[in-house]
């Protein structure tokens, strides 16, 4: 195994275990909380980082294989974020957090999986302006730094709720 692989799937495996660490810490008011700025609950997010691991890895894979990424456009992830947010609007804790660690979990394997040359390859990404970016970074922009990107927004959401219930 690839020790930069391993670590990346670490990487992704610890920010998903952190997401997961706070959404099990949650009330069921703090997880219907609105992010601000974007307008879905804390729970439709936690449960949207865990949808897309699958197309994150997917895109991820193309790379490896020295294809490029088309067709993706930040109007197609916005548009596929709203039907997400749409469709999955009472999602509950379990069934997030279920999902979560499921597509964590194969999206780590994924990852383990790649060899060093197959981080290195690199394709155009229609998504960055068909740069040819590679595989190692495309990972890194998406599935490892998912959960951390939301984690924030979150942790700032209920750090802001709590800081309104307090006064």
């Amino acid at each position: 195994m690839s020790k930069r692989a391993n670590a990346l799937a670490t990487r992704l495996e610890d920010g998903a275990g952190a997401l997961a660490t706070v959404a099990n810490s949650l009330t069921d008011g703090e997880w219907e909380t609105q992010l601000p700025k974007d307008g879905r609950t804390i729970g439709v997010v936690i449960h949207h980082v865990a949808s897309m691991y699958p197309i994150e890895i997917d895109l991820a894979q193309l790379l490896a294989q020295g294809k490029p990424v088309t067709g993706v456009t930040w109007d197609v992830v916005h548009r596929i974020n709203g039907v997400h947010a749409r469709d999955h609007a009472n999602v509950t804790k379990t069934e997030a957090l279920e999902l979560l660690a499921r597509n964590s979990a194969a999206a780590a394997a994924a990852i383990r999986a790649m060899t060093d040359e197959q981080l290195d390859r690199a394709a155009p990404i229609s998504l960055n302006a068909d740069a040819p970016l590679t595989t190692q970074f495309m990972l890194e922009d998406h599935a490892v730094r998912h959960a951390y990107y939301h984690l924030a927004a979150i942790r700032a959401a209920l750090n802001a709720e709590r800081a309104m219930t307090a006064v």
